[in-house]
């Protein structure tokens, strides 16, 4: 689980405790079924409505609120990563949580840098998925356990420019904020311990993103990890 930014508009803020209309999008009718069945019971206790096709997913999404949306990576005719990114560019509010088969793992790895709240393969335990959920549910991202092993991997060998490559240079203050995100601190809780205002916080943040040529928090975690800086 990654936590979200303050300030981040890929991932609203939290709707635990909420009535939740999920959407779920799949070619799998069995996979349809399983998975409408587990987010319809406790503890989600969601309304589900399920669709095969992606293009009758936007459909729906457009014409009524959905909260979160469950999609197949490869799902047709349009992929789940293109269907994240035209909510995206719609601004629609809605969460998306992309699925795929193991062989879809690089496509999942690949979907990090959208405006997915959740990767996950479906392979992954029910206690992690479902607490993967939650934390979506909370106003964060989730990466399957099954994916990090990839995600890390293919970061540490992008061909990367010298601001990539080194600390250098960063501050001091930014370095140390760099390593407490990589152990997955929250904006408030870096504000608190340094003695600082969130916004101030989220300022060091922007120009780390900046030096470091990432494209927000999760990839400044996995940097800060893959490079030593966190201590968990």
């Amino acid at each position: 689980m990654v936590p979200a930014q303050a300030d981040e508009s890929t991932v609203g803020g939290s709707i635990v405790g909420q009535a939740i209309e999920a959407l779920v999008v799949d070619r799998q009718p069995l996979f349809l079924a399983a998975l409408g069945t587990l987010l319809g019971a406790p503890p989600m206790s969601a309304r589900v409505t399920s669709c095969p096709r992606s293009d009758t997913a936007l459909e729906i999404i457009r014409g009524r609120e959905i909260d979160l949306v469950f999609c197949e990576v490869r799902a047709e005719p349009i992929s789940g990563l293109k269907l994240t990114r035209v909510l995206a560019d719609e601004q629609r509010s809605v969460r998306v949580i992309l699925l795929g088969d193991h062989d879809d793992a690089h496509e999942l790895a690949e979907a990090l840098h959208s405006t997915a709240a959740g990767l996950f393969t479906k392979d992954a335990t029910l206690d992690e998925f479902l607490v993967g959920v939650q934390a979506v549910l909370s106003g964060h991202r989730a990466i399957g356990a099954g994916l990090m092993g990839l995600v890390l991997s293919r970061l540490a060998h992008q061909p990367t420019n010298e601001s990539r490559r080194s600390v250098s240079h960063l501050s001091p203050t930014e370095l140390e904020i760099l390593a407490m995100i990589g152990d997955a601190e929250s904006v408030a809780a870096i504000a608190v311990s340094r003695g600082i205002s969130s916004k101030t916080v989220r300022n060091h943040l922007a120009k780390i993103y900046r030096k470091l040529d990432v494209h927000g928090r999760t990839e400044a975690m996995l940097w800060a990890a893959r490079s030593g800086l966190t201590s968990r």
